[in-house]
């Protein structure tokens, strides 16, 4: 029986760290904007509207699943487990994913809501499929969006795992894909075993605002879909905006997300009205989230000062505001420009905005030297990592610096003295990859 109840809306609030102050003809401003999100109720079906949230999972069935044997085997009791977790009257759906995707449960391009029966059916689904054929992640992430489009839920979210290499389609056609779900619903992706491709499952998760792993070793799987279910069915609210407003005269230099991870939003802007733009956050739930965002100002005289940016949370759609209006915001915060020849003043750096350009340094660095290493220089690769190793130490960036030591020796932290290490597991090289934009908040 589903559990039917109206949610009440979470309450978001926002903070702005900065140094205001900027010196004679200063131009651009620096904020980190910290976004809270707390106190809604969990979402559940509502009669009058449908389901509050669906979840479509999509399986990798290509014939590199069964080698070995216990990856399907292992793939197959993973998704049985997120299965278990989806709250009742949440709707969802099965997908098998090949050089073709099928939707194996329900069936007919319909979703299921789940309840003990619907449940049982699809895990029995489940232990029907077998491993077989190609891999076209594009199709299935277009069958997961034609899915999604019959059902009201504001929050729409996919769970896909792949082992294996996008072979049986050009890139553009994931990019295209990619392109048409954007907005649409959200997505976890996973590589399980070491035979697929970083870039591509990262891709997946950026373009769709969601999260990316590996599990290097498949009995890994139940307990990743499980959390990643969980962390799914405490969303309480979709389609979130960061919307910035700039004056005449100035222009956003960046936007991107650095906590919990680092994440480029600045080429998603979309207008919303004069002088604003739009910034795509995906779904919340109670979390806090931190945004550096650099604006570009005309220069002013000494004493002057003023709004740089008014930064807000929006959920953009005509039913969040008056009939035809726009949306009331969520939450509001104001960032400053105040020009001074107080030479203390304008160039201290606010330590919010220090930390997270350290941990965007620090991603790519990790990025720039794996590819040096790839490629077989040896100095850039042992240059670029030794500096990740320096700021993963200064930051406290505790578990990127674990994965770290397992590709290099490390001499001297402090410094970013280290040594390339003569045999490192594929495993090992791709878990620094896929995590190396995971980030540290700012020690309080």
């Amino acid at each position: 029986m589903a559990n039917f109840a109206k949610p009440s809306a979470p309450r978001f609030a926002v903070e702005v760290y900065q140094n205001a102050y900027l010196p004679e003809g200063g131009r651009e401003v620096d904020a980190i904007v910290t976004v809270q999100s707390t106190g809604g109720a969990k979402l559940s079906a509502r009669p009058e509207a449908g389901p509050a949230a669906a979840v479509v999972l999509m399986v990798d069935c290509s014939g590199s699943m069964d080698y070995p044997p216990e990856k399907m085997r292992n793939a197959r009791e993973a998704t049985a487990a997120a299965l278990d977790t989806l709250r009742d009257g949440t709707a969802f759906a099965l997908v098998a994913g090949t050089h073709v995707a099928k939707d194996v449960y329900p069936g007919g391009g319909r979703l299921a809501l789940a309840d003990e029966r619907t449940r049982a059916e699809a895990k029995e689904a489940l232990r029907r499929l077998s491993a077989g054929g190609g891999t076209a992640i594009g199709t299935w992430l277009r069958l997961a969006e034609r899915l999604f489009a019959h059902t009201p839920a504001p929050l729409r979210h996919g769970i896909l795992l792949t082992d294996g290499r996008n072979e049986h389609e050009a890139p553009e056609e994931l990019a295209a894909a990619l392109r048409a779900c954007e907005g649409r619903f959200t997505c976890d992706a996973r590589g399980v075993g070491v035979d697929w491709e970083v870039a591509e499952v990262t891709g997946i998760a950026t373009a769709l605002l969601g999260t990316a792993d590996i599990v290097a070793e498949p009995a890994g799987l139940a307990a990743d879909f499980t959390g990643m279910m969980e962390k799914a069915m405490a969303k309480e609210v979709a389609d979130v905006a960061l919307r910035l407003w700039t004056p005449v005269g100035a222009e956003v230099v960046f936007v991107k997300q650095v906590a919990p991870s680092v994440v480029d939003l600045t080429g998603r802007r979309t207008a919303a009205g004069p002088r604003a733009g739009d910034y795509p956050t995906g779904s919340w739930g109670d979390e806090s989230r931190d945004y550096h965002v650099c604006v570009r100002v005309a220069a002013a005289g000494l004493g002057q000062e003023m709004l740089a940016a008014r930064v807000s949370l929006v959920r953009p759609g005509p039913a969040e505001g008056p009939a035809g209006g726009p949306p009331a915001p969520l939450a509001q915060g104001l960032v400053r420009a105040v020009w001074t020849d107080d030479v203390a003043a304008s160039t201290a750096i606010s330590p919010q905005v220090a930390h997270y350009t350290g941990q965007a340094e620090l991603a790519q660095a990790i990025q720039q030297g794996l590819e040096a290493r790839k490629s077989g220089d040896s100095d850039a690769a042992t240059a670029k990592l030794g500096r990740a190793v320096q700021l993963a130490s200064a930051s406290g960036n505790e578990d990127t610096a674990k994965l770290l030591a397992k590709v290099v020796d490390v001499l001297d932290a402090a410094t970013g003295t280290v040594r390339l290490k003569a045999k490192v597991t594929d495993a090992d090289e791709m878990t620094l990859e896929t995590r190396s934009t995971k980030t540290v908040r700012v020690k309080k």
